[in-house]
C-alpha cells in the first residue's frame, strides 16, 4: 500500500490526499512528528519536508513531484491534460497555486493566529492540557506579532499577502462563473492545488481532515466570513463532497495516522 508520510494540517500534504481520493488509490497516512520525526524523513528521502510519498521501493518527494509519479504509475482518472495547451494551462495554474496562494495564505494564517487567541488555540492538539492552552490563550496578541516580525512576517509583508490572496480569490471566482472546473469539464491538478492549498484561508468541513471541530469552515476573517468569496467556497466544498474521502477520523478505530518511530 501507498505510504504518505505527511503533516495532517498542512495545505501541500492536502493537495497530495486529494489526488490519491480522486484517483481512488488506498494508501496509509504516516503523521510526521515536527523536529525528532523529520529525521526519518530525512534518512529516507534526503530531504525534512512532507509530503512524501512512498511507493514499494520508490520514494518520492515533493508534491508537484509527486503528483507527476502518480499520474505515470496509476494513470486511471487523468489529472493532467494531454492537450498541450490544456496541459500548460493546468500545470501553470498549479504552479502559481503552489508559489502564490500556497505562501500567501500561510502568512495570511499566521497574522490571524497573531491576533485571534481563540483561533491559535484550536491549532492545539487535542491532548494538549486545558492548562496549557488557557496559557497561550491569555499570552497578549502583541507578544505574538513581535514573534512574527522575528520571522519576517512584518506587518507590510502581512498587508502583501492579505491583499494578493484577495487578487487570487477574486480572481478564481471570475474563472469559476462560467465554468465547472479551472481547466476542462473534468478536474485537473490545477484544482486539487488550488482547492487545498486555500485552506488555511477556510478549513473545510465535514469529516475529510482530523481538525478540530474550532477549525472546521473557520478561517482567516475578512476571507472566510464575506459573501464576496463565497462562490469561490462553495465550488471548493463541492469538490470536497465529490471527489474527497473521508478523514481517518471518522474511519473505524486503529486506522488512523501511524507515528514514526525513531531508532
Amino acid at each position: 500500500m501507498l505510504e504518505l508520510y505527511q503533516f495532517e494540517l498542512s495545505h501541500y500534504c492536502e493537495k497530495v490526499r486529494f489526488i490519491l481520493d480522486y484517483k481512488g488509490l488506498p494508501y496509509r497516512k504516516v503523521e510526521v512528528t515536527p523536529g525528532i520525526g523529520q529525521l526519518d524523513v530525512f534518512r529516507m528521502s534526503g530531504q525534512r519536508q512532507v509530503p512524501v510519498l512512498k511507493d514499494g521501493s520508490e520514494v518520492i518527494a515533493d508534491s508537484t513531484a509527486i503528483a507527476e509519479y502518480l499520474e505515470r504509475q496509476y494513470p486511471d482518472r487523468p489529472i493532467i491534460p494531454t492537450e498541450p495547451r490544456l496541459r500548460g494551462l493546468c500545470l501553470l495554474i498549479e504552479q502559481w497555486a503552489d508559489e502564490s496562494i500556497g505562501l500567501n495564505a500561510r502568512k495570511c494564517m499566521l497574522g490571524e493566529m497573531g491576533k485571534n487567541s481563540d483561533f491559535r488555540q484550536s491549532f492545539l492538539p487535542p491532548d494538549i492540557p486545558d492548562l496549557v492552552k488557557t496559557a497561550l490563550g491569555v499570552v497578549p496578541n502583541e507578544l505574538f506579532g513581535v514573534l512574527e516580525m522575528g520571522a519576517g512576517l512584518t506587518p507590510d509583508a502581512l498587508k502583501q499577502a492579505q491583499d494578493a490572496m484577495k487578487r487570487d480569490l477574486v480572481s478564481l471566482c471570475f474563472i469559476l462563473d462560467q465554468q465547472p472546473y479551472l481547466v476542462t469539464d473534468q478536474p485537473t491538478l490545477a484544482d486539487f492545488a488550488v482547492a487545498a492549498l486555500t485552506m488555511y484561508i477556510k478549513f473545510p468541513g465535514g469529516g475529510y481532515l482530523d481538525l478540530p471541530d474550532a477549525l472546521k469552515n473557520k478561517g482567516v476573517q475578512g476571507m472566510a466570513d464575506i459573501g464576496t468569496f463565497e462562490p469561490f467556497f462553495n465550488w471548493r466544498d463541492n469538490l470536497y463532497m465529490n471527489f474527497r474521502k473521508a478523514s481517518v477520523a471518522d474511519m473505524p478505530s486503529g486506522s488512523g495516522p501511524t507515528s514514526i518511530n525513531i531508532e
